[in-house]
């Protein structure tokens, strides 16, 4: 009866293990729809001239920041004086910034949105032309440097979802991460909330210290810009927000 139970332990570990195999080499469902060519080139653009409006926000921000200094009683009139002005004022006389490439939160520091479109555009191009930048850092939770051979990202509430397609023992294997993106200090960061392997799911415990490790070893290239002060993903958008 032992020696029955012993092979149906192995043949029970043998399956299972073949199961784990055809799960690592099966590809996921799509975390995001593959943008044709030219869908690619207008996103893209799409996302540099969001970012240079934004860079030429934030810095008239900063510029009159630095230029207009006043007394304090004067400028306690003057808030005075915009209070009441848009207390009497119908909000129906102020258009809506929803749709703007760029707009100001209530504190008055300029933010861009930017839909997963465009940051998978952008990400497509890098890829081609830098073999691998990008969001690399964030699929690489092994030794060496990985081969991102493709991608895609999407922005869901709060959360990103990022697939990547890579060489892992010479075949190629769907990696799919998702979490949240923050920012700390000047540095972006990321706090994973799911983790696969082809179509297996990973405990995120067993793989955010590595994960992390790797991002601190990128610590360089994670630095935000001078003029970004804040950066999360909010209602389906990236969104970063000036100093």
């Amino acid at each position: 009866m032992k020696i029955k139970i012993d092979r149906i332990i192995s043949i029970a570990t043998l399956v299972a293990s073949l199961v784990a195999i055809f799960l690592v080499l099966k590809r996921p469902a799509p975390v995001a729809q593959r943008q044709a060519p030219a869908a690619i080139e207008e996103h893209a653009r799409s996302f540099d001239q969001k970012m240079a409006e934004f860079d030429q926000a934030t810095s008239q921000t900063s510029s009159n920041g630095s230029s207009s200094s006043q007394p304090a009683s004067d400028s306690l009139s003057d808030g005075q004086l915009s209070a009441n002005e848009t207390s009497a004022t119908p909000s129906s006389a102020f258009p809506s910034s929803k749709n703007q490439a760029s707009s100001s939160t209530q504190n008055g520091k300029p933010e861009v949105h930017i839909n997963s479109d465009e940051v998978s555009a952008m990400l497509a191009q890098a890829l081609g032309t830098a073999g691998g930048a990008g969001l690399s850092p964030d699929s690489n939770v092994g030794s060496g440097a990985p081969v991102i051979k493709d991608q895609q990202v999407s922005f869901d509430g709060d959360l990103v979802h990022g697939q990547f397609l890579t060489e892992v023992a010479g075949k190629d294997v769907w990696i799919t991460i998702s979490g949240h993106i923050g920012e700390r200090d000047g540095y972006a960061t990321f706090d994973p909330t799911e983790f696969k392997v082809g179509d297996l799911n990973v405990p995120v415990s067993l793989v955010n210290s590595a994960l992390q490790k790797k991002l601190a070893e990128q610590h360089d290239r994670l630095k935000l810009p001078d003029n970004v002060g804040g950066m999360k993903v909010e209602n389906g958008e990236l969104v970063m927000q000036g100093k």
